[in-house]
């Protein structure tokens, strides 16, 4: 059998380009001019004043540019750790996206996600001058999604690598409640760090509402 007609790669191609691209452009990242990524990071502080141009009509094409940042930044990493891991549960929930709701959902939710996690971090810190990168909001996003689901509907047992043998959707469910929980928490609790609790939480939301409210009953998956 061809490589390319492989399940997993005539299913998954286009959630493998998307991993693809986010391994490259680290690549670019490492090896490119320094500094050259800095125009595709979210800075809040940068998207709250374009906001303020648009509300007051004086938007520029530049404000056009600073608002895709919102999208952009997801594709970008600090280092191969970063990327990694969050690679890996990228994998996991956006490929259990694409088998239960189609590649057009995957993609619908990972833009969704993407906007609504870096509105979260600037809501949370507009006047920060810091650069916000990395796919951890669409994570999330992704992770909420399959919880609202798996409330919503019974689902199949997922079977995605690295996971060894089929498990029950409500463990995944109980995963995703965990690492949503201890996110808030630290939130709250108003940590130092690298780590964008807001986006987390941004993306989160989306996806959970996506799942309640907005797509279908997945054809694998019984009415509760």
């Amino acid at each position: 059998m061809s490589w390319y007609r492989h399940p997993v790669i005539r299913q998954q191609w286009v959630l493998l380009l998307l991993v693809l691209a986010m391994c490259l452009i680290l690549g670019f990242q490492m090896f490119g001019p320094e500094g050259a990524d800095d125009r595709f990071m979210a800075v809040p502080l940068e998207i709250t004043t374009s906001w303020d141009s648009v509300r007051n009509g004086d938007a520029t094409i530049d404000d056009v540019s600073t608002f895709s940042t919102l999208i952009s930044n997801t594709f970008l990493h600090g280092d191969g750790g970063h990327l990694i891991f969050n690679l890996l549960f990228l994998w996991i929930f956006a490929a259990l996206a694409v088998e239960l709701l189609g590649t057009r959902w995957m993609l619908i939710v990972y833009f969704l996600t993407a906007i609504s996690g870096s509105l979260g971090h600037v809501f949370l810190n507009p006047d920060a001058n810091h650069h916000l990168l990395g796919a951890s909001g669409v994570v999330m996003g992704f992770e909420g999604l399959y919880l609202g689901m798996a409330v919503r509907w019974r689902l199949p047992d997922p079977h995605v690598f690295p996971i060894a043998r089929p498990i029950p959707p409500i463990n995944l469910g109980i995963l995703t409640a965990v690492g949503i929980s201890f996110d808030f928490y630290r939130l709250m609790e108003h940590s130092e760090g690298n780590i964008a609790y807001g986006a987390h939480l941004g993306g989160f939301m989306m996806g959970l509402f996506l799942a309640c409210f907005i797509v279908p009953r997945p054809r694998l998956a019984d009415a509760r």
